[in-house]
């Protein structure tokens, strides 16, 4: 469950980063020509030349992990206890003996990395918003700060420092999504569910008013439950599966608490990332997370 080898010396994590790396072959960052010659090394790393460029680089050229004076162990360590149980970053900090700036600098480089989800509907979809406390962390010292016992009751908005967060099921594909938006209106759900295979995609929703449109749209055909009147089920027809991704990701967050939400979209990333690594033995998940961020 923990590949306690990739943590033990450098030159074993830097043989993890060249498999994963190269597993087709080497190729150069800059021209992308395979026309490549091992030249020597950088400390524990291979270095190589291309010969179509004449440019020279090694594993961690072009990757987050360059030109970071942070050891390539100690991000591995990061990256899998981050995604894995979920650490936050004070104790990934205690654990390394870093500075939480530094910690926090490369979890956010990392999370910044993961690709944006792209998001191809086969249906019936469910689609329901959640709200998130995230605001202006780090802001201005000479700027009042966020209280958060002063919350307002009613939906959040992104200026309210509640911004939504969509969650979209796939049952057709089995394939779930969590995106944040700036707004929970029509434009946004239409934004959302545009991309899909079947010329009227059946949508399950609750009766937020946002999704109202969508029924004198030929596009779609939607269906929907109304929680206000205490209707969450009617056979086929809910959104349980949203409301049940929504919950993991608050959990997900919980141990970040006050993420900014400008943030709140790589966390977001890396919390999809994390369920793709769920069932994966240690070394196994370790591999897939450099993948992704490579």
């Amino acid at each position: 469950m923990f590949p306690v080898s990739r943590f033990i010396s450098e030159s074993a994590a830097a043989d993890l980063l060249q498999q994963v790396r190269w597993r087709d072959g080497v190729e150069c960052p800059r021209c992308r020509s395979d026309l490549t010659v091992r030249n020597g090394s950088y400390r524990v790393y291979q270095r190589y030349l291309c010969k179509n460029c004449g440019r020279t680089f090694n594993d961690k050229t072009d990757t987050i992990f360059a030109h970071s004076k942070m050891k390539l162990k100690e991000w591995y360590f990061t990256i899998y206890v981050f995604l894995r149980f979920n650490t936050s970053l004070r104790q990934i900090e205690a654990e390394l003996d870093l500075s939480y700036r530094t910690v926090r600098r490369r979890v956010e480089r990392f999370a910044r990395a993961l690709d944006t989800p792209s998001i191809t509907l086969s249906g019936p979809v469910e689609i329901d918003e959640v709200y998130v406390s995230a605001g202006l962390k780090g802001r201005e010292r000479d700027q009042e700060s966020r209280s958060r016992g002063l919350s307002t009751r009613g939906r959040g908005s992104y200026d309210g420092d509640k911004p939504p967060v969509f969650t979209l099921v796939d049952r057709g594909a089995d394939e779930r999504y969590i995106v944040p938006a700036k707004s929970a209106e029509e434009s946004t759900v239409r934004l959302l569910l545009a991309d899909h295979e079947e010329e009227s995609l059946t949508v399950y929703t609750d009766g937020f008013r946002a999704y109202d449109p969508l029924e004198d749209d030929d596009a779609f055909t939607r269906e929907y439950v109304v929680h206000g009147d205490g209707e969450y089920a009617d056979g086929e027809v809910h959104v349980n599966s949203c409301e049940s991704h929504a919950s993991l990701a608050r959990r997900w967050l919980s141990p970040h608490r006050g993420i900014s939400k400008d943030k709140l979209t790589p966390y977001l990333r890396a919390f999809e990332l994390r369920r793709e690594l769920y069932r994966k033995p240690g070394d196994e998940a370790l591999k897939h997370a450099l993948d992704a961020a490579l």
